[in-house]
């Protein structure tokens, strides 16, 4: 990179500031949704069948090339003491919870990004760096992202992390759905992997139907809900269960999109302030000048 003088400097600085502060002038609006698609895709998963043998984990690891062990060492069960959560180092994870109907067997749950179908990370991220797919998945684009971490905080399941261990390039880190796999007619790794069936990837519609199927079959093993028919407007993942889903840690929520709540916040902030990004570049400005001028004393 070229040497910048003072003039050089500033004129770059008020071209970003300006730019920026523009593109804020026409209310930010994020990354549009499209209708959804009657064929999108999604994953019913029954946690009525799930033995807790996050194989999943596994395979997703593997499948996105995440540290990982060998498969053997994940039927260790202590990892069940405390609960976790999808972090840089694991876009899934099993928590295991007391099971009332059935002491004996407990509850296993899998937890991952959603994919809602009127995504939050979608409408809150200023620079369209999330995108929802017609097919269901809700990816991320690293050469976009400017690292507002928006969707971290916008995401009702909270599931968007941050590789604060990386000082170079960090990313938001997610489930993406295996959208490479399932591009090419894969199933997604998780589902592939599942020994029980606790997953079955397919068409949402008919994933409803046949949750329904299940509910009305046996009443008195599944809680009448399908989780993410309805919840926020809908998600691409959803789930079966024996007990109320708010004592499986899943958020209580409305049916009313997340996407309103989200993009209503951001707008008011930018009509009336300038963007964190025009605002950097200003006390860039100021630092630049105030260096210069220590400098010159000093001389």
């Amino acid at each position: 990179m070229g040497f910048q003088n003072r003039r050089d400097f500033f004129k770059t600085s008020l071209l970003l500031t300006a730019g920026i502060t523009g593109i804020s002038s026409k209310k930010n609006k994020a990354a549009s949704l499209d209708g959804p698609s009657e064929n999108r895709m999604g994953v019913l998963v029954d946690t009525t069948v799930c033995i807790g043998c996050r194989s999943c984990e596994w395979a997703c690891k593997t499948t996105h090339g995440l540290p990982t062990k060998p498969i053997d060492s994940y039927l260790d069960r202590s990892v069940y003491d405390k609960k976790r959560r999808p972090d840089e180092h694991a876009l899934t994870v099993v928590n295991e919870y007391d099971n009332p109907n059935n002491p004996l067997l407990p509850t296993d749950v899998k937890v991952q990004c959603m994919h809602c179908e009127e995504p939050a990370c979608v409408s809150a991220c200023i620079v369209g760096a999330f995108t929802k797919h017609p097919e269901g998945a809700v990816t991320w684009d690293t050469d976009k992202c400017i690292g507002c971490r928006y969707c971290m905080v916008a995401c009702p399941f909270q599931v968007p992390s941050f590789e604060y261990s990386k000082a170079v390039q960090p990313k938001i880190m997610k489930c993406d759905f295996c959208f490479e796999r399932t591009k090419e007619g894969k199933l997604p790794a998780c589902v592939e992997v599942c020994p029980t069936e606790a997953l079955t990837y397919g068409n949402r519609n008919e994933l409803i139907e046949i949750a329904k199927q299940r509910i009305k079959r046996q009443p008195d093993k599944y809680y009448n809900h399908i989780l993410g028919e309805a919840e926020i407007g809908g998600t691409s993942w959803l789930y079966l269960a024996g007990q109320d889903f708010g004592k499986l840690d899943f958020p209580k929520l409305g049916r009313d999109p997340a996407p309103g709540v989200t993009e209503a916040i951001q707008h008011g902030i930018f009509s009336y302030f300038i963007p964190p990004i025009a605002l950097f570049a200003l006390l860039g400005s100021v630092m630049w000048i105030n260096r210069s001028k220590n400098n010159g004393e000093e001389k």
